[in-house]
């Protein structure tokens, strides 16, 4: 019988903040210049400069440390990291080793069961990023992009206390949604914003002894976050079962064979020769500037996530995926403060809404249909006026800018029909015009009538080009196709 085994996860999240410079230098900080004109002789270490700390990314720091209930050091120092690569101009990168600004965190995460977990955050640092080695269109060659080396980040290590892939991406999720209600990033993982180093072992089930751990560098999706770690578990369990070892070394995913590779060994702490870094002073702050970084947070995921449950009567799942993107959040609210009904509000923005974005590959902030409008629409639906079926064909006219709720109802002639005399005709006529299937009706036990009478009410709606209250047909078809019994 082969014994179960354990995985053993920790991440490290480097996030990208949004400054307006770099983090010692007032070179830009923005994505997407020409290769290469945006590092200044801060950034590429020529001799004579000196770096000087960008203060909006400290208060970035301190403000991400704050949101996971995290020690704020007084005093953190900046380190040397000493290492040679092609796209470290300087040969070493400024970061922080012993005395990081951020300590001893943690977050609340959903697991796969339905309960909650905390995870952990050993550390968040501040550090410079690297410039980027670029291979396409070079044969044979490597280019360097050196536009991005200096820009500020914090890095997140989690401690190893996840133990699926699922749950490393539900953590990842959590810093993301972060990161981006705090407006220190803009988690763009397509432009490197927000990418991912995962840690992974597997041990026997119930041993405390950790297994020997490899470290998948730069992931930068969540779907690519946990193919590579169950790649990784699975790949690691299978070593370890044909008797041999698992090495301890960097590796890559590669997305198109969704596998990993080794890259290089794993380096140790030691490897990298930590030691102040000599042209820049421990950064001290006191108490006044922690709280006044305090009273700048705005309402958080979890705070947010109860409160519609709690205000709004919503459900956790909906709640849970209302607030896990923060420009979501706000339409929503705003969409009821416009007068929208709440639940059916966050069905709308979670279904069609949301739908009708990924189809068209567009950002919220995109959206032709603003939160009044789909308020607009939600209260049709409420009083009736609407059936879902029509409120859908409502809302692509919206879309397509044809005008709002009311306009379009009334330029299409879309009311839906509650009049309790029509809907009796028309539940007449389909019977009348049916009347093998409502024999088959009578004859059927009770419990298939069910199922039966939805082949009516499809005739019903039809009859009615969708406009008839399904509820009211439902109810009538009932009424009528027993009393014929």
């Amino acid at each position: 019988m082969t014994r179960p085994w354990e995985p053993v996860i920790g991440l490290e999240l480097h996030v990208q903040l949004a400054t307006a410079s770099k983090l010692f230098s007032g070179a830009a900080n923005r994505f997407g210049a020409a290769a290469n004109t945006q590092a200044c002789a801060v950034d590429l270490g020529l001799p004579g400069v000196l770096p000087v700390p960008n203060e909006a990314a400290l208060l970035m720091a301190v403000k991400f440390g704050l949101a996971v209930e995290a020690n704020i050091a007084r005093r953190s120092v900046f380190a040397r990291k000493n290492y040679f690569y092609p796209d470290l101009p300087k040969g070493y990168q400024i970061s922080q080793y012993e005395l990081p600004i951020v300590q001893a965190g943690k977050v609340r995460i959903q697991t796969e069961d339905g309960g909650a977990k905390d995870i952990g955050i050993t550390r968040a640092h501040l550090e410079e990023d690297a410039g980027k080695s670029v291979h396409e269109g070079f044969a044979g060659l490597t280019g360097i992009d050196l536009n991005r080396a200096g820009a500020p980040l914090i890095e997140i290590v989690s401690e190893p206390e996840l133990r699926s892939a699922a749950e490393a991406v539900a953590y990842m999720k959590k810093i993301h949604a972060i990161a981006r209600y705090l407006e220190i990033s803009d988690g763009n993982m397509e432009e490197g914003s927000f990418r991912c180093d995962a840690n992974v072992s597997v041990r026997p089930a119930g041993e405390a002894r950790l297994g020997t751990r490899t470290e998948t560098k730069n992931i930068n999706s969540f779907r690519f976050v946990e193919q590579a770690i169950n790649y990784e578990i699975a790949r690691q369990i299978e070593v370890l079962e044909a008797g041999g070892q698992v090495a301890q070394e960097t590796r890559l995913f590669d997305p198109g064979r969704n596998e990993t590779r080794p890259m290089r060994a794993k380096e140790e702490a030691n490897d990298y020769r930590y030691f102040p870094d000599p042209d820049l002073l421990p950064v001290v702050i006191d108490e006044a500037y922690i709280e006044a970084a305090r009273l700048q947070l705005p309402e958080l995921p979890e705070r947010k996530r109860q409160r519609f449950m709690d205000d709004f009567g919503l459900s956790e799942y909906a709640s849970d995926c209302l607030t896990a993107n923060k420009a979501l959040a706000d339409y929503f609210e705003a969409a009821v403060e416009a007068g929208g009904e709440a639940r059916l509000v966050a069905n709308w923005v979670m279904g069609e809404l949301s739908a009708a974005l990924n189809r068209r590959d567009l950002d919220l902030g995109d959206a032709p249909v603003s939160p009044a409008a789909l308020a607009g629409l939600v209260k049709r639906v409420a009083d009736e006026t609407l059936s879902n079926k029509i409120a859908k064909q409502v809302f692509e006219a919206m879309w397509r800018g044809e005008g709002d709720a009311d306009e379009i109802i009334e330029k299409q002639g879309l009311k839906q029909v509650t009049d309790a005399g029509e809907i009796e005709r028309l539940v007449a006529e389909v019977i009348a015009e049916n009347p093998a299937q409502a024999e088959q009706y009578r004859k059927a036990p009770a419990e298939k009538q069910g199922k039966l009478r939805g082949y009516f009410v499809g005739a019903a709606m039809k009859k009615s080009a969708g406009k008839a209250n399904p509820q009211q047909v439902n109810q009538l078809l009932a009424e009528r196709l027993k009393s014929q019994d």
